[in-house]
């Protein structure tokens, strides 16, 4: 990969970890948070069309085509996540979306773009996938759990051990949902010379009515939530398209089943933080499982 490529994907990562941790502290909005900030980018992202390429080489209808299927797909990915963040932690529920994204990332490149990563990749697929396994039994104790019951209650509390936490559940969802918009993206990229920022603007703008249906037994909250959380909308608004568009710029000059892996660096940071700014559980095993999956990051992308 090359060093331009690889500095814009690290940004994108850091943006990226910034606007999930936002999307964390609002997860209890749920679709009014979401509507709101797929109009805030809209807004604020639309007047830098001219000023990056305009639609890009193709015509409107590439444009039109890729972020049709673009915002279904993002829709259900934000969906997916937020309700996975209303139900555990940060840490668990970002490190398994990432963890598994870019491995079905690198599969579905490999077997319909072409792509070819080095061996070594494979070694990294195994040891991203050990380190998102640990990461979602982190805070996990059985045993504590069986720890004075008796009769129906240890029989009721070794059901709820071998339960699979839900979060986990979502987060694996959440990551086959960036598998597919990320090859669908790079896909209308390539094949009809789409704008990295009219495709992420027109995405934004087409989530809108998906998210409005979706909430509309809400809709009493939109504008309540525009009024109180307009500043985490605004970071939001920024931070959520300015991270996809790197990633999308990197995948014109880099391959896909690279970029996708080096982008998951943002599990480190989202894992520091829900460590220690949120207190969640065994901080230093969080960080370990973390580092864990970043190294099979980087031997994805040897």
């Amino acid at each position: 990969m090359s060093l331009e490529a690889l500095v814009l994907v690290i940004i994108a990562a850091f943006a990226h970890a910034a606007w999930n941790i936002i999307a964390h502290g609002s997860s209890r909005s749920g679709l009014p948070f979401l509507a709101c900030g797929a109009i805030v980018s809209a807004v604020l992202w639309l007047p830098t069309v001219p000023l990056t390429g305009g639609l890009g080489p193709g015509d409107w209808r590439g444009v039109f085509i890729g972020a049709s299927v673009s915002a279904v797909l993002h829709v259900g990915y934000m969906v997916l996540l937020q309700r996975g963040y209303a139900l555990g932690d940060l840490s668990t529920v970002y490190a398994t979306a990432r963890g598994t994204g870019p491995i079905l990332t690198v599969i579905i490149a490999i077997l319909l773009l072409g792509e070819r990563p080095s061996p070594l990749a494979l070694v990294g697929v195994a040891v991203v996938i050990a380190g998102v396994v640990a990461m979602g039994l982190i805070g996990r104790n059985p045993a504590r759990r069986m720890r004075g019951a008796q009769g129906v209650q240890a029989a009721s509390a070794l059901r709820g051990a071998r339960r699979i936490d839900p979060a986990i559940l979502f987060g694996l969802a959440t990551g086959v949902s960036i598998a597919v918009y990320t090859i669908w993206d790079t896909h209308a990229l390539r094949e009809w010379q789409v704008s990295p920022v009219a495709l992420m603007v027109g995405c934004a703008a087409l989530e809108v009515p998906l998210l409005l249906a979706l909430s509309w037994n809400r809709r009493d909250e939109l504008l309540p939530t525009l009024r109180e959380q307009w500043g985490r909308l605004v970071l939001f608004g920024v931070l959520s398209p300015l991270s996809y568009i790197l990633v999308l710029v990197a995948v014109t000059i880099a391959p896909v089943s690279l970029v996708a892996p080096v982008r998951e660096m943002s599990v480190v940071l989202v894992s520091l933080f829900g460590a220690f700014i949120g207190k969640e559980r065994r901080p230093a095993l969080r960080v370990l499982a973390s580092v864990a999956v970043v190294g099979g990051v980087v031997l994805l992308s040897v």
